[in-house]
């Protein structure tokens, strides 16, 4: 005897959730029929694989090993089903999308409602997180693509979607909002920078561009969002660095916030699709990555503003 995928399928959601309810209830069983699943599991393997107790499911290091190797197990069942039910290059069914916070709520709208028009059978869950987490999730199956900044997922597969400037913001009586225009790196020398937290790609690319304009960025402050980074610098508590698209959709709709590109090489970042490396889903996901950058353009273009032109199906 051995293990089935559906036990398997269940040790994954009980290593995720940590609660043997929470994993029932994410897939839709009966927690007594979980519970009898992964002990028949644990009898097959000759080996416990679930520490139970009174503040919730904990692996044991045998079955962080075994839960590892079934997400892997999972990964390839789930290609061969993709690979086998979907003629080549279709968009349709179910994908799961990771995106950076600092990207996806400002391109996505109008890139899944395009999506969704051009591809009617498709269906699409979204999951924000930080760099890391996307990447483990993307590794281990439970992402099929992310948008992200590719250097960080240095081992998959991408498709560039865009690539962006980033842009100052101050208070109004701020003299870096005097003007209207790109601004050179010179005028940050000995402000503050206004960054979020580690974990983003854009808050090393801002300590980068802190260091060659003589800034320094802030010690006391780190952004929970890219709304309360803008929101603390119109108050004067600094100068945020925003992103190019965050800055045409959301800072410019308020006519009184100044958003000025800077002009410099170090002051971009490229944005991509990513999906792990061999995926024979690569032909779909390239098809929407076209439709995203088309989206992108049009809103960098546009000022944010809705775009003026639909994408067209080969």
């Amino acid at each position: 005897m051995r293990p089935t995928l559906r036990q398997l399928q269940y040790l994954v959601a009980v290593a995720d959730t940590g609660k043997f309810h929470e994993a029932a209830r994410l897939l839709n069983v009966s927690q007594p029929s979980l519970s009898a699943q992964i002990a028949e599991a644990e009898q097959q393997l000759g080996a416990i694989l679930v520490e139970r107790g009174r503040h919730g499911a904990f692996m044991t290091p045998l079955g962080e090993e075994v839960v590892r190797r079934a997400r892997a197990i999972l990964i390839q069942v789930e290609d061969l089903k993709a690979f086998t039910l979907r003629p080549a290059g279709e968009v349709a069914g179910r994908y799961r999308l990771g995106t950076v916070s600092t990207i996806g709520p400002y391109l996505l709208p109008g890139a899944v409602r395009e999506l969704h028009r051009l591809f009617p059978e498709l269906r699409m869950s979204v999951h924000e997180s930080r760099i890391a987490d996307l990447n483990d999730r993307l590794n281990d199956g439970r992402l099929d693509m992310i948008i992200s900044t590719p250097e960080d997922h240095a081992s998959s597969a991408f498709m560039e979607l865009f690539e962006e400037t980033l842009y100052v913001c101050a208070a109004q009586e701020d003299e870096l909002s005097a003007q209207k225009g790109p601004v050179d790196v010179e005028a940050l020398r000995g402000r503050e920078l206004l960054s979020l937290g580690p974990g983003h790609r854009l808050s090393l690319i801002i300590q980068q561009l802190a260091d060659a304009a003589g800034a320094h960025v802030s010690t006391e402050y780190e952004g929970t969002s890219l709304d309360a980074v803008r929101q603390t610098a119109s108050m004067g508590e600094g100068v945020a660095i925003l992103p190019n698209l965050y800055a045409v959709v959301e800072a410019k709709r308020d006519p009184s916030q100044v958003v000025r590109p800077i002009r410099h090489k170090l002051a971009r970042r490229k944005i991509g699709l990513i999906w792990r490396e061999g995926s024979p889903l690569s032909e779909p996901m390239t098809e929407m990555g076209k439709v995203m950058r088309a989206v992108a353009a049009d809103l960098l273009s546009s000022d944010g503003k809705e775009p003026k032109r639909r994408v067209s199906r080969r």
